[in-house]
């Protein structure tokens, strides 16, 4: 049976990408022929999407050869800054040498515009500063006003400093890493490296209220938000690498990213198209098999009364979608008096309202956050359907 792909906006950039996505990390240094099979796989399966960080000639010619005469098949997120001087993969904030390399990126894929522009790696305050008070930033401007790349946007890992980036109000679009071990970690925790460091025997039991905050920011701005890391580099589907007592599935990781507010598309690395069918089976997967709380709830602690969005509460008597009450909810609570319409038709869009809450409690017997829902119903409620 063959599954339609799921396409969601981009934030307010009007475009919409397909929430699966393709990583194309694992296709460098990869022969012609597998780059090939690759990216006409994901373009049968309806991926519309891919991210291309990598500098080196040879895979983006390779990428570039796969998509003739299908380019426009394909969201290209590309970056700024990008670099491999001396063979090396690398960052530069030299305006010369930045533009070098994405004149290249435009060459090697025989296009005149990149859908995204990503500027690159920006995870302290440093790297904040060298970019949007250096040279790389007015660049990046001046090529999204001639049309050489239709939206701007940024890479981090830092909530601090992707939150800074997005109150800027210059990027439509957030590539952030997005897993449930690094909610988990705390700001100031270098996710990078927070896996290898962490298998479970000292594990931070705790959402991180930074990630959160960044999240709903991203909706209240309209800024898309693309997921790197989806899968901790394949640990959180590994029985021994994993931080949990035990793996999430790649349809469990899959769907926990797709349930955080303004996320649009979760771009998996993939080197076969057997990768590929193993996650558009997302698609076609049922609640049970999407449903990440279980592994994740053994891990509470400061997570209680937190709605992570994953409908373990349902079925609702009313016929409620309690999750996405309680997301629309929480990003109308950042600023009451500044509710973004978007966030407000969303929610008068929905089928039954939180208006409809019988009080029966049966979802909070079943949430494994201690969700006070029926409360949350009533704040709803109150802040949407005042008139």
């Amino acid at each position: 049976m063959k599954t339609e792909m799921i396409y969601r906006p981009v934030g307010n950039t009007g475009i919409s990408a397909s929430v699966i996505g393709l990583g194309t990390e694992h296709l460098d240094n990869k022969p012609y022929k597998v780059v090939e099979r690759v990216v006409h796989a994901a373009i049968d399966r309806g991926i519309n999407i891919m991210d291309l960080f990598m500098p080196g000639e040879a895979v983006r010619r390779n990428i570039g050869k796969a998509l003739a005469g299908r380019r426009d098949k394909f969201l290209i997120q590309g970056h700024i800054c990008s670099t491999d001087i001396h063979e090396q993969y690398g960052i530069s904030r030299d305006l010369p040498t930045i533009k070098k390399y994405f004149e290249n990126l435009l060459i090697c894929l025989n296009t005149d515009y990149i859908d995204f522009g990503m500027l690159f790696f920006i995870d302290s305050e440093k790297h904040f500063s060298d970019v949007f008070e250096g040279d790389a930033l007015p660049y990046a401007l001046e090529l999204r006003k001639k049309g050489q790349i239709r939206a701007l946007g940024a890479s981090s890992h830092n909530p601090v400093i992707a939150k800074k980036i997005v109150e800027t109000g210059l990027v439509d679009v957030l590539m952030f890493s997005l897993n449930p071990a690094f909610d988990m970690a705390s700001a100031s925790t270098y996710v990078l490296d927070y896996l290898d460091q962490n298998t479970g025997l000292n594990y931070e039991k705790n959402f991180d209220p930074d990630r959160a905050a960044l999240y709903r920011l991203c909706e209240q701005r309209g800024t898309g938000i693309t997921v790197m890391k989806t899968l901790g580099a394949g640990k959180l589907i590994s029985p021994r690498h994993t931080p949990f007592a035990k793996p999430l599935t790649v349809i469990q990781c899959i769907h926990y990213a797709l349930t955080r507010p303004a996320v649009a598309s979760v771009l998996l690395g993939c080197s076969t198209p057997e990768q590929i069918d193993e996650a558009v089976k997302y698609l076609s997967a049922g609640d049970e098999e999407r449903d990440y709380s279980p592994v994740i709830s053994e891990f509470q602690g400061g997570m209680k009364g937190s709605c992570f969005y994953c409908n373990h509460c349902l079925p609702c008597p009313a016929a409620i979608n309690i999750a996405d009450v309680n997301k629309y909810l929480d990003i109308a609570l950042l600023d009451k008096e500044h509710i973004p319409p978007s966030v407000v038709n969303h929610y008068m869009a929905l089928d039954h309202r939180a208006s409809e809450c019988i009080a029966c409690k049966s979802c909070q017997e079943r949430c494994p956050f201690s969700v006070p829902v029926v409360k949350n119903m009533e704040k709803a409620a109150a802040i949407f359907e005042v008139n």
